[in-house]
């Protein structure tokens, strides 16, 4: 089975998301006042990759939010719970729906004055290249602005691995001078912290929101490796960190 394979079989098969996505709720709705400050048209043409269950597209529509939309994820199930939640009314609005590899896939409709996406392009091969690729759909005086997760991410679940001699299996997160190198833009780096009772309860939470598919070269641990490493995240006080990287290209008008 491929890694985006993998993936997306982890994500249809999340249906306690939203309950465990304190994080990504939080990130979610400042991705959404950033996004209504933006200088877009009154009826923007929206693409949205990796929409899971709409944190981003709920958030979008209370900021009141036009336009034709696009909203988009790559495992179908995902797609379907996201439709299947009401939207404030505008008359101003049209949402369709598709299953969509964000990274590779090719969006009907387009150019669009709007491309974004909250924690979904850091499951890409390729994030930085994928986000090139998404901003040559921008139309003149159009914004790419994403949220994805750094390198320094659960930083504190490596290191339990680390003092047992062991290495996390933690995907290898795209480091923040690969967006910088895409050119002029925004970028922001943030730390959000979440807190858990014990390493059990945050292997749930991770699994419970499809988020537990690990490196591609990772080796799962023996149970008696696990534990030594659970315990060791126990005594380190349980918090993860979850460095969350905003990046907003612009293209200019012509």
């Amino acid at each position: 089975m491929s890694r985006t394979d993998q993936i997306r079989r982890a994500f249809a098969a999340a249906p306690a998301y939203d309950a465990n996505a304190r994080v990504q709720r939080e990130v979610a709705d400042r991705l959404a006042t950033r996004i209504a400050a933006l200088d877009l048209p009154p009826a923007p043409r929206v693409l949205e990759i990796g929409c899971g269950t709409g944190l981003l597209t709920q958030a979008l529509a209370r900021q009141g939010l036009a336009g034709d939309w696009l909203v988009t994820d790559i495992a179908s199930e995902m797609v379907e719970r996201c439709a299947a939640r009401p939207l404030p009314p505008h008359p101003g609005r049209r949402v369709r729906f598709a299953a969509l590899d964000g990274e590779f896939g090719e969006p009907e409709g387009g150019p669009f004055d709007l491309i974004c996406s909250s924690l979904a392009v850091q499951w890409f091969a390729d994030a930085p290249a994928a986000l090139a690729r998404l901003a040559a759909r921008l139309a003149p005086g159009g914004h790419l602005i994403v949220t994805t997760l750094g390198p320094a991410s659960f930083a504190q679940w490596r290191a339990a691995h680390a003092a047992e001699g062991l290495t996390a299996g933690t995907p290898a997160f795209a480091p923040v001078e690969g967006f910088a190198a895409l050119g002029p833009q925004a970028l922001l780096v943030e730390d959000h912290v979440e807190t858990h009772p014990d390493a059990r309860a945050f292997l749930r939470a991770l699994k419970a929101i499809g988020a537990g598919t690990a490196g591609a070269a990772h080796r799962p641990l023996s149970p008696v490796q696990l534990r030594k490493v659970m315990g060791r995240f126990d005594q380190s006080g349980c918090e993860v960190t979850y460095q969350v990287v905003t990046c907003h290209l612009h293209r200019a008008r012509d």
